[in-house]
């Protein structure tokens, strides 16, 4: 495991230390956990894109025009 001395602003300290109080973690545990989010989260937007530059409407207008045009089966699933 690697260690990286961080630098933060007072302000966003003292509400990393109240945060991890608060959900009684350790600051190691709520910025490993942050960051780790963080990187998932671009991480996801990445592949999504990447996805969508692959994508062709043409064969999604397509494969769309062969699902039957029902109505919905459960009323929460209307769209209005």
């Amino acid at each position: 495991m690697s260690q990286y001395a961080l630098r933060l602003p007072d302000s966003l300290l003292d509400a990393a230390r109240r945060l991890a109080r608060d959900e009684n973690a350790s600051m190691n545990q709520l910025f490993v956990t942050a960051i780790a989010e963080k990187v998932s989260a671009l991480d996801t937007e990445r592949l999504l894109r990447d996805r969508a530059m692959r994508g062709d409407l043409a064969l999604f207008h397509q494969a769309l025009s062969q699902v039957p045009d029902v109505p919905p089966i459960h009323d929460q699933d209307r769209v209005d």
